[in-house]
């Protein structure tokens, strides 16, 4: 019996963050993020959310640098890496560039989307490799 190792696509996939619900409030992104893996490193992120108006309340994209912050959404701790203009048409892509834990959250009105726990996710992307 032979064992054949198979190389895994060194393709990156492009991501929407959320589906067809895109980066808003109400959507479990934990969930969405365990049900959307796994990750891989080099994939992207895009992040798509409407500007600010009467009808769309703020989004922005923060990310943790350690999980006790992002468990607590302490902003302090975090760096925006997408503003409240950054989300429309297109939207941003962010680069998981390494295989370690990206945390993410939404950080407007002092981070309550993220309190609230909706807004919120982090992935671990793999490396890519052979699998057998």
């Amino acid at each position: 019996m032979a064992l054949l190792l198979v190389p895994e696509s060194t393709s990156a996939a492009r991501i929407i963050v959320g589906g067809s619900k895109h980066w808003q409030f109400g959507f479990n992104y934990a969930d969405w993020a365990f049900r959307s893996g796994p990750f891989y490193q080099n994939d992207t992120l895009v992040f798509m959310y409407d500007p600010p108006s009467n009808n769309t309340p703020p989004h922005s994209v923060y990310l943790f640098n350690d999980f006790r912050s992002f468990a607590a959404c302490n902003l302090k701790r975090a760096r925006m890496v997408g503003n409240v203009a950054q989300g429309g048409g297109q939207g941003f892509e962010f680069v998981l560039q390494k295989a370690k834990p990206y945390m993410f959250a939404c950080g407007e009105h002092d981070g309550i989307h993220c309190r609230l726990g909706l807004m919120k996710f982090f992935v671990l992307p793999l490396q890519r490799g052979c699998h057998a």
